[in-house]
């Protein structure tokens, strides 16, 4: 999440920012939120607005009163900049406060979001939010593992940092690109890019699924790969950034996994990004969210995934209500219901430019951002080297809502109803004839999620058995059936793709014909 101080930043963060004391000040545009601005002018009274405007940040919750912030365009240098960060996080206790601009004319134009969200209404189509997609959703979402967040975010919270502008920043987004492209290996249909940014070397990662029939319609899920450490990131200093945002990432990825294990070909287009520099002013997300709508992609859903494995608060979810869209935010709430009914949800606010959706929201889109804890109970390791995974108690159970929530959000959005419907099951049928006690082994059939069927008609008395990854016998077995006829039916509940063999014992001589019936893989 964009950057938390504490009590000691400020000094630290200058001594650190030493070097660029020395030379002379770039400067930035940014706006900054009505609270931030007020700590802003306290630590560098010569920073004054060039314009401010009163936004809308939405409802928050329905059938109550938009709220309205006052935002502000600043023109600051470097060390103005982090005096600002230092206050926010000492003083208001909150992260960000501030969207970075590379120009005063982009910094009006984040000002102006009814303008553009004007310009992008004939281009848009609000998806109709009916929950259309549960017969091919709900087997799939025990399959997400806690044990593969947990590997995900100890992978990524192994570089030294993941800092926009270092080495390891370079190299963390050159792995989730590499892990991405490995796991979509062999999919036509899928492509893995890096985004490049002007400014700084280390690029976004977007991964996209193209949709089989309706394509130019985009669901996005996201979240950000950078980290940092406020005592002053260099090459050399740890910010493992576990929960911030390791997490996040690892729950997408998680998501990802299921989504490509079941064969899942969406009808709408679906990306999943890991954003750059989202710590230093959501730098990657406002590229990436602006290079959308000037190529006037029609963005139906977007949802933010920062920070999801810290249980700090009593509910399990938090809905961010500010600068979300309320219309998508209550879509999400009825899938957390739906498909995790035993959660509770709570509702929060984050404030202006607490993290990448509302880059998102700034361009018109429709955004929402589900959050692991509410705003003042957050994990107060962030943005330190003690933001690691031993830290959230060596597990990944709460970050594992998340995963669920986050494929549930793209399959119900990426489907468009029923989506691209799964192959159908596949027949197999074999006949002979048994000796008494003569046994025979069929298969292995290589059958994907679903049931499988084994069944068998004939005369005589034959007994039927089927087994998971191996052989059966007649006293090892996942399923028999051992009447005293030839008429015999077994099945099993297939949670993975797996191989599975089937047994007939002749237990007196007979004639067979055997049915199996599978979702092939």
């Amino acid at each position: 999440m964009a950057v938390r101080f504490t009590t000691l930043l400020a000094a630290s963060l200058l001594a650190g920012a030493a070097g660029a004391a020395q030379a002379q000040q770039k400067t930035f545009w940014i706006t900054v939120g009505d609270n931030a601005y007020a700590q802003l002018k306290k630590a560098a009274p010569q920073a004054i607005a060039r314009e401010s405007r009163s936004l809308t940040a939405q409802a928050e919750v329905a059938g109550k009163a938009a709220v309205k912030d006052q935002v502000h365009l600043v023109e600051v240098d470097e060390q103005q900049m982090l005096k600002l960060s230092a206050a926010v996080h000492h003083e208001l206790k909150r992260c960000g406060g501030f969207m970075m601009h590379k120009s005063e004319a982009e910094g009006l134009a984040a000002l102006s979001p009814q303008t553009q969200r004007a310009t992008l209404a004939p281009v848009l189509t609000r998806p109709s939010y009916v929950l259309d997609n549960q017969s091919a959703i709900t087997p799939l979402v025990p399959q997400l593992q806690a044990s593969n967040i947990a590997q995900t975010i100890t992978d990524m919270s192994a570089f030294t940092n993941r800092y926009y502008t270092t080495t390891a920043g370079v190299n963390a987004s050159d792995w989730l690109k590499n892990k991405w492209t490995t796991m979509a290996a062999g999919r036509s249909d899928i492509t893995v890019t890096q985004f490049t940014h002007s400014g700084y070397p280390q690029k976004s990662v977007i991964l996209t699924i193209n949709g089989t029939d309706n394509g130019s319609e985009v669901v996005v899920l996201g979240a950000h790969l950078d980290s940092i450490n406020t005592n002053g990131t260099t090459e050399t200093t740890r910010a493992p950034g576990a929960d911030d945002d390791a997490s996040g990432i690892a729950s997408m990825t998680e998501a990802l996994r299921v989504m490509l294990a079941s064969n899942y070909k969406p009808r709408r287009t679906i990306k999943m990004i890991g954003y750059a520099a989202e710590e230093v002013g959501l730098r990657g997300s406002q590229d990436i969210a602006t290079w959308h709508k000037n190529n006037n992609v029609n963005v139906v859903g977007v949802m933010q995934l920062d920070m999801t494995n810290y249980k700090g608060s009593p509910s399990d979810i938090y809905m961010y209500t500010d600068y979300t869209d309320s219309t998508q935010n209550d879509f999400v709430v009825k899938l957390i219901q739906t498909y995790q009914p035993t959660l509770t949800i709570g509702y929060d606010r984050c404030g202006y430019g607490c993290s990448d959706h509302a880059s998102w929201t700034a361009q018109g889109y429709w955004s929402s951002m589900p959050f692991e804890t509410s705003f003042n109970q957050d994990n107060p390791y962030i943005h330190t080297a003690n933001d690691t995974y031993a830290n959230m108690g060596n597990q990944a159970d709460h970050a594992l809502k998340f995963a669920r929530l986050g494929l549930t959000f793209a399959m119900e959005l990426g489907s468009d109803g029923a989506g691209t419907p799964p192959p159908p099951d596949k027949v197999e049928t074999f006949s002979g004839s048994l000796t008494l006690n003569q046994k025979r082994t069929f298969g292995p059939f290589k059958a994907a999620t679903g049931t499988f069927k084994a069944s068998t008609t004939g005369t005589g008395d034959v007994d039927l058995y089927a087994r998971k990854t191996t052989a059966p016998t007649t006293t090892s077995y996942d399923c028999k059936s051992d009447g005293s006829t030839a008429t015999e039916t077994c099945s099993i509940s297939m949670a993975a793709n797996g191989d599975v063999y089937v047994l007939l014992n002749g237990y007196s001589a007979s004639s067979y014909t055997l049915t199996v019936t599978y979702k092939p893989q």
